[in-house]
């Protein structure tokens, strides 16, 4: 009886914390991000100038989904660019993650999250290019508080009442076969191109979904996460979530997914052979055999006989805050095309970093919460996976525990990566090393991991046990 009437309480617990969190993460407060006129803004390896070429003025533009602060410059461009991009927030009333009773990640599933955003940009440069945007990107509204609020309101009144009855949650969700568009006989070929490309873009959103069969859902991530001693509710640093993404990409079986795959950097090092086996490795087998796979609508570059490769790379740019003598480097490797992005964020709270304005960084939030969606369905609603505002942060306050993500499409396509990035990790006066390293050969031929089990080989960050400097390591997520 005493260990039922403690269950009682664990889930009494469980239910009101959960509706805590629906409340806090439901309040979307309206607040604009200021962009100067006068500097260059970066977005993931793209340039935008705001200040028009007859605009003397040194006023502040105002990024945000409306009114008239969108006829100078680039601005327009750079919002509709912005909102292209897959937003992967909290969620509530999906089905319960593995291994526990839980139906929303609000207040600890934000890394994974900003992982899933990475790696989503990593998908649209595969399919779609960096060059593609949403047609419906610019009619985006803006985050309503009032509307928000009441929302939450609402499910707190409801949430308490179902927690003191002993109800059981009103969404019982299922698992759903993943939805894959069909081609239909458009009129053009600009028509079906246009076509296509809608197709790959909701096929991709719908590889996130919130539901056990969604090959990169947040469900999956957990379960992968639970083999590393993570459980549904503990918080994930940015490095854990790399290799949680590459086994969720090794993993899925979607016919889609086939021609990619992902590496993980050892000890902040990437050791060129790895990457170029991971290339290599049975693609135009795996490609013939899922002949339903439908073709890819990029047209710039022409299909590999191997895989492409999502490089990720945790790394730590200094100790307990990040030493500014990495904010060039950040700037640098955030201004190339096929870098998709950094995942980490400031003390307490994750994000997703996109690009920079002068010193400052900007990033996607995930900590809002959202109703599921059922992405199985052949015309589930878009709007609530892109951002309508995007949101600035200084470096400053960058943790300095973050993962650094790029796209390599061949093993072609790796060699001038790997020369860029090289010239890029050229460590400055100031700096004393470079946040990481390419190594020909491969991890094994250097027997840094000689001695570990199996676990801790895949554990980044693997240090001399002998050195006394602390560190914070991965920051805490609320």
């Amino acid at each position: 009886m005493e260990n039922k009437g403690s269950d009682e309480v664990e889930t009494l617990k469980t239910k009101f914390l959960s509706v805590w969190h629906n409340v806090k993460y439901s309040w979307a407060l309206k607040s604009k991000t200021s962009f100067s006129r006068n500097s260059p803004v970066l977005l993931l390896g793209k340039c935008y100038h705001f200040k028009a070429e007859d605009d003397d003025s040194v006023t502040e533009a105002c990024c945000e989904a409306s009114d008239e602060d969108f006829v100078m410059g680039n601005v327009e461009a750079f919002r509709k660019d912005f909102a292209s991009r897959v937003w992967l927030t909290y969620r509530e009333e999906f089905p319960p993650l593995p291994g526990s009773t839980l139906t929303s990640d609000c207040g600890w599933g934000c890394m994974l999250r900003a992982g899933q955003m990475m790696l989503s940009q990593a998908l649209i440069l595969h399919f779609l290019g960096r060059d593609w945007t949403w047609s419906e990107a610019l009619a985006l509204q803006p985050l309503d508080t009032e509307t928000w609020t009441t929302t939450a309101a609402k499910r707190l009144v409801a949430s308490l009442e179902a927690s003191l009855q002993g109800s059981t949650s009103p969404s019982d969700h299922g698992p759903t076969p993943m939805h894959q568009a069909q081609l239909q006989a458009p009129g053009s070929a600009e028509e079906a191109d246009a076509h296509l490309k809608e197709m790959y873009h909701r096929t991709l959103v719908s590889w996130f979904g919130d539901s056990p069969s969604a090959h990169l859902g947040l469900h999956r991530l957990v379960r992968l996460g639970l083999t590393m001693g993570k459980q549904a509710g503990d918080w994930y640093g940015p490095s854990v979530v790399a290799h949680i993404l590459k086994k969720a990409v090794e993993e899925a079986m979607d016919p889609g997914l086939a021609g990619i795959t992902a590496y993980v950097s050892q000890d902040c090092t990437v050791y060129s052979a790895d990457v170029i086996d991971s290339h290599r490795a049975p693609g135009a087998e795996q490609n013939s055999e899922r002949s339903d796979a439908p073709p890819s609508p990029q047209s710039d570059h022409p299909v590999s006989d191997g895989r492409a490769v999502i490089i990720l790379i945790p790394v730590r740019l200094g100790g307990e805050k990040t030493n500014p003598d990495y904010f060039n480097f950040a700037k640098s490797i955030l201004s190339l095309e096929y870098c998709i992005g950094i995942i980490g964020g400031k003390p307490k709270q994750a994000c997703y970093f996109v690009g920079f304005q002068d010193d400052s960084l900007i990033y996607m939030d995930p900590h809002y919460c959202q109703s599921f969606v059922d992405v199985s369905t052949s015309d589930f609603p878009l709007q609530s996976y892109h951002c309508p505002s995007p949101k600035k942060m200084p470096f400053s306050k960058m943790d300095p525990s973050c993962t650094i993500g790029f796209y390599s499409r061949s093993a072609q396509d790796f060699e001038r990566i790997s020369q860029e990035l090289s010239k890029v990790l050229q460590p400055s006066a100031r700096e004393k090393y470079p946040a990481f390293t390419f190594v020909q050969g491969h991890g094994r031929d250097y027997d840094l991991s000689a001695g570990l089990t199996p676990e801790k080989r895949e554990w980044p960050f693997i240090r001399d046990p002998r050195r006394t400097v602390t560190t914070t390591g991965d920051f805490v997520l609320l």
